[in-house]
């Protein structure tokens, strides 16, 4: 029996409403628990921030940023394995593009929402290490292709945030009210000659009370976001340095077009 034109349309109409009805409630579930999971996170942050605020206190040790913090509010550490010798894995860290990932970018946007940030129309590299110094950090220590170390001064909580890059010397006797120091590296350790673990780590100090006050409520609302954006590295970072090493000509073989020197 032949359906009518009329009935097959309507029903084509009500199977899609009820697709789309179904797809807005996964959506809708979907927001809501990273909207719960986004806010447990920021309450634990709140609870725990503070705790192990010197090396002496049985906090994370770390020679090289103990030298610039060696008393901090905050701490993280995050790395991953990467099957690239140390120079690629280091070279894609150096040169790590965020604006890459939708994500980074949809984090970005939606910090500049919420703080109502001016919009930044400034041409900067988009390497990470260069764009992060024409922003106005700061070189504190550097191992050629193993580890760089930088610095600067801020108030994060500020819609249109500024860094002040300083001298080692003068990032360690800093102290003017209403700021936080940051210091953020870039390592990479060898694990035989294929392969490496690249890190990164990030402490932060307040300079005063109310430094304190007002970083505490900032990084408790951004820090499931800038933990997104510590993680997203990790992974752009493992992704373009095994692509390197893929794309590397075999040990001792000339790069094709290129010819040993007379």
């Amino acid at each position: 029996m032949k359906i009518p034109d009329s009935e097959l349309v309507s029903t084509v109409r009500e199977v899609g409403v009820a697709g789309a009805r179904r797809l807005g409630i996964w959506a809708a579930v979907a927001i809501a628990l990273f909207a719960l999971s986004w806010a447990g996170y920021a309450l634990l942050t709140w609870v725990r921030y503070g705790r192990g605020r010197s090396t002496s206190a049985g906090a994370q040790r770390d020679p090289l940023l103990d030298r610039f913090l060696p008393e901090y509010d905050i701490h993280e550490r995050h790395e991953t394995g990467v099957a690239a010798p140390v120079a690629l894995t280091f070279a894609a860290a150096r040169e790590m593009d965020l604006s890459r990932s939708p994500l980074v970018r949809a984090i970005f946007a939606g910090r500049e929402l919420m703080m109502g940030a001016s919009p930044d129309e400034t041409v900067r590299p988009r390497a990470l290490l260069a764009q992060t110094l024409a922003l106005g950090w700061r070189v504190l220590a550097e191992e050629p292709g193993r580890v760089v170390v930088v610095g600067a001064v801020t108030q994060p909580w500020e819609a249109d945030v500024i860094f002040r890059g300083l001298s080692p010397e003068a990032l360690v006797a800093f102290e003017e009210p209403a700021y936080v120091k940051i210091v953020w590296t870039l390592e990479v350790e060898p694990r035989g000659d294929s392969e490496s673990v690249f890190r990164t780590q990030t402490r932060v100090a307040t300079t005063d009370a109310y430094a304190r006050s007002r970083f505490r409520r900032y990084w408790s609302v951004f820090s499931p976001g800038i933990l997104l954006i510590r993680l997203e590295s990790l992974r752009l970072v493992k992704a373009d340095a095994e692509r390197r090493a893929r794309e590397a000509p075999p040990w001792g073989q000339q790069p094709v077009g290129e010819s040993e020197p007379a």
